[in-house]
């Protein structure tokens, strides 16, 4: 296959040269600007999603210091993107966390941290397309009034067919392209937006009142990390938040597509960051003003409600007719989200298969859309596959594959971290700009998802983390979780047989900045 330079026009009038190994792969360039990349950031992470499913759990692990560990989660999540958008700069590549992870440390370190990248994305995607037909069913009843319209969702035959369903006009959408997901965003996410801030000030409002007796006045010590409870409270707290930004690289891995390739996606994942952040806080702290962080009535930790706090919430908060708004923003923010997850799962297949790290025809693209149509497709019928046997295996599947996914994020994001700093290692010292952001910034956020990532591994042992099921006496979290990672091995020393010059470092080649220049 021919090597081309695939800087954006941008890169090449600074005049930096291109990095070695890299190839083009036929995207459609020049089809999202900064605020659709934003938009598309804001809606791959699914704000209202997350938060309808994560504020109960949250509550249950660190309590009244919720918003605390929304602040924490925030915090290696920054430190990250600064590496993301330094690593862009200099290759501007769809494949981000594995083509970087690749020239920085090697074929197998990368294969790993792309397999991270591919198999988080297929758990979140089957999690989304849970919940969009969760709250489609609840929508249907609440809008026929019929309750045994909104109790088809408990009926798991019909349940299943409408999850393949919606993965399956997801798939459809993202496979024609970058302008169709882009037009789609705008409205779906400034819909989540504008009825979570209604949702925030009702409950603002209504705090304190005598319908809700869990009610709580609010403290600053809700933003205090080092008042919880325990380290192994807050670490499965902190899992959870870091889910809870996860998808903001979005805007990356469609580099290759947006205006000004190399600048413009890390600019938009900060603002998206900034956008996400604000939320959660103000979301965090309405929800506990209103109804309180205990596991009794509405309180947020009551295990009856706990992984979908929004259905709970929606009429005593907003009212039966706002409280149908509720509803159709949590469907929009999961099917808006199912639809851009596609982005990065589908892209980082592409640029693996385009440097031979997976078979060939992954790197196809569609003459037409310009999109990676069979990567599309594939990632599409795995999410499909993955959520229909979880769901027949295990009845708390959304639990247990959320905390799993925390390990994926924290590995593939750490990972890319630590490369930024090796990768630039040569320009360290060159000003104190590149000591902080492409060294001191990254180290810090790999070093906090580390931990992270080391402190759960040891915590989902025990079967009482997650749902509470175990396989064979062991956490099934941990199954989850280990066991995908495990496969990513033996999937990848399939490969080193199939793909022998990849794994020999002959197609993308390690190197730093100061190497590339001299070649």
């Amino acid at each position: 296959m021919t090597q081309l330079d695939t800087r954006s026009p941008d890169t090449a009038k600074e005049g930096s040269a291109p990095a070695d190994g890299m190839r083009s792969k036929g995207l459609g360039g020049n089809s999202v600007g900064l605020l659709g990349s934003a938009v598309i950031g804001v809606s791959t992470v699914a704000p209202v999603y997350c938060l309808t499913s994560t504020l109960g759990s949250t509550a249950g692990e660190v309590g009244v210091q919720m918003p605390a560990v929304f602040l924490a989660g925030f915090l290696p999540m920054l430190l990250v993107a600064f590496a993301y958008r330094e690593l862009n700069k200099a290759m501007p590549d769809c494949g981000t966390s594995f083509t970087w992870t690749v020239k920085a440390f090697g074929p197998r370190v990368g294969w790993m941290c792309g397999w991270g990248l591919v198999i988080a994305t297929i758990i979140v995607l089957s999690n989304l397309a849970g919940v969009a037909t969760s709250y489609f069913w609840l929508l249907a009843g609440e809008i026929t009034g019929s309750d045994s319209v909104a109790a088809l969702d408990g009926n798991k035959a019909v349940h299943i067919v409408t999850c393949l369903a919606l993965i399956a006009l997801a798939t459809v959408i993202s496979y024609r392209g970058m302008t169709a997901t882009k037009g789609l965003q705008y409205t779906l996410v400034g819909l989540q937006l504008v009825v979570l801030a209604v949702f925030v000030i009702m409950a603002f409002t209504k705090a304190g009142g005598a319908g809700f007796p869990t009610s709580a006045h609010f403290s600053w010590s809700w933003l205090n990390p080092f008042a919880v409870q325990s380290f192994a409270a807050f670490t499965a707290g902190l899992s959870l938040s870091i889910f809870m930004y996860w998808g903001w690289d979005a805007c990356l891995t469609a580099n290759e597509e947006t205006s000004g390739s190399s600048r413009t996606p890390g600019r938009a994942a900060l603002v998206a960051m900034v956008v996400l952040v604000g939320s959660y806080l103000a979301t965090g702290v309405a929800a506990q003003m209103i109804v309180g962080s205990g596991d009794q009535g509405l309180g947020l930790a009551n295990p009856d409600t706990s992984d979908n706090v929004f259905a709970a919430l929606a009429g005593p908060v907003m009212g039966p007719v706002l409280g149908v708004a509720l509803f159709v923003a949590v469907l929009a923010s999961a099917a808006a989200s199912l639809q851009t997850t596609f982005i990065p799962v589908a892209r980082t297949v592409l640029a693996m298969a385009t440097y031979e790290a997976l078979p060939a025809s992954y790197a196809q693209v569609h003459p037409r859309y310009r999109t990676p149509g069979r990567a599309t497709v594939t990632a599409g019928v795995a999410t499909g596959v993955f959520y229909t046997v979880m769901t027949l295996v295990s009845e708390h599947v959304l639990v247990d594959t959320i905390y799993a996914l925390g390990l994926m994020i924290c590995f593939y994001y750490a990972l890319t971290a630590f490369a930024c700093a090796w990768y630039f290692r040569a320009d360290l010292l060159k000003s104190g700009r590149d000591l902080v952001f492409k060294g001191v910034f990254p180290v810090l956020g790999g070093v906090l998802l580390t931990a992270v990532f080391a402190k759960t591994l040891a915590d989902m042992w025990d079967p009482a983390y997650g749902s509470g099921s175990s396989v064979l006496g062991v956490g099934s979290v941990f199954v989850i979780g280990v066991g995908l990672l495990a496969l990513g091995v033996l999937i990848m020393s399939v490969m080193r047989r199939r793909s022998p010059a990849f794994f020999r470092g002959e197609v993308l080649t390690k190197s730093t900045p100061a190497l590339v220049a001299e070649d």
